[in-house]
């Protein structure tokens, strides 16, 4: 398996904030824009609204590991970004998953 691609600065970010298509449910945010490169790339949002530091570290770990798992359901060449709500509190790995796939399904961009 090879390592996730992360968006790594605020001006990746803002720009699929800016340009993209957003579609939420109670647990995720996922903002989707087409990136002109073969791989995706996973940038996590997970605000102090959420918790403390422990609780926004382990949301941060379930979404990169459901899309580890999941991830090559996606289409290429994407930027995907996912912000946790604070419905994702205490959510089990399952739940994540599913919200992410249920996402990715309104956005059309399974396989």
């Amino acid at each position: 398996m090879s390592k996730t691609v992360s968006l790594k600065n605020y001006p990746q970010f803002d720009n699929v904030y800016k340009n993209g298509r957003s579609f939420a449910n109670r647990i995720l945010v996922m903002y989707v824009l087409k990136n002109d490169l073969e791989y995706n790339r996973l940038g996590i949002s997970v605000s102090k609204k959420v918790g403390n530091s422990v609780v926004r570290h382990r949301i941060t770990r379930l979404v990169r590991e459901s899309y580890r798992i999941t991830g090559g359901m996606f289409n290429s060449g994407l930027d995907i970004v996912v912000v946790a709500r604070a419905g994702a509190r205490g959510r089990s790995y399952f739940d994540v998953r599913d919200a992410m796939l249920h996402l990715a399904g309104l956005h059309k961009i399974l396989r």
